[in-house]
């Protein structure tokens, strides 16, 4: 049985202060994982469907046999396990703006973290995503990778740091668009429903756009919550 509760971490960072924490849920009889920013919860152990699925609908969408795979947000580690359970990937570049979250996972201090990094074709980056997307030279010296999956802000409308705003916008999709092969595929997670707006935006710079709605079981609630991942593929 694992302890009632424990601060793993806790840091200053830029954005305000991180901590991770670990405690034992005594409905589920379950160790959980949970990372909060300042007061507020940014990611928990419990809630990880749609972070999986941020992988899965993503890769599936990809023709390739072959695939160079961007995460943006290392997070809990979900979406970056999931990407590697799809054999075709041969490389996963995880870019993390947070160095006390990758530390985390050097550290072994989160359960995916053996398997992260131990798979030889995983890389941790400490960097701007949204700059690198922004960026000629990419998130690799110009190297173009088969999908980008994101996972920072909560959405589209709801950004932790109002500089990440413009990315959403058509020109900013256009931008890290440009860092991906022909056919490449981007998809992002939102805690938001399917936005209209954000999806005309992303048909202006992707094909065979999807705004797919991911429910889970909520225990706190005794229902269910959704979360979006939206998919969209270049030509």
């Amino acid at each position: 049985m694992g302890v009632r509760f424990e601060e793993l971490d806790w840091r200053e960072t830029p954005i305000g202060a991180i901590s991770l924490r670990r405690r034992r849920d005594p409905v589920l009889d379950v160790d959980v994982f949970e990372v909060k920013l300042d007061d507020e919860y940014l990611m928990s152990s419990l809630f990880t469907v749609a972070e999986v699925e941020l992988a899965r609908l993503g890769l599936a969408k990809s023709s390739g046999s072959e695939l160079d795979v961007v995460v943006g947000g290392l997070g809990l580690g979900y979406t970056a396990r999931a990407a590697l359970e799809d054999r075709r990937v041969r490389s996963l570049l995880v870019v993390e703006g947070l160095g006390e979250v990758i530390e985390w996972h050097e550290r072994g201090l989160l359960p995916l973290a053996p398997e992260l990094t131990g798979d030889p074709r995983n890389r941790f980056v400490h960097g701007d995503f949204f700059a690198l997307a922004e960026s000629p030279e990419g998130f690799d010296g110009g190297r173009r990778f088969d999908a980008i999956l994101l996972d920072i802000d909560h959405s589209p409308q709801n950004v932790l740091d109002s500089g990440h705003a413009g990315f959403y916008a058509p020109d900013g999709l256009r931008k890290m668009a440009a860092h991906l092969r022909p056919g490449g595929v981007f998809a992002l997670w939102s805690d938001d429903p399917p936005e209209d707006g954000f999806t005309r935006d992303l048909a202006e710079v992707f094909d065979d756009v999807t705004a797919h709605v991911v429910s889970f079981d909520n225990h706190y609630t005794g229902g269910t919550s959704a979360n979006t991942v939206y998919v969209g593929v270049s030509t």
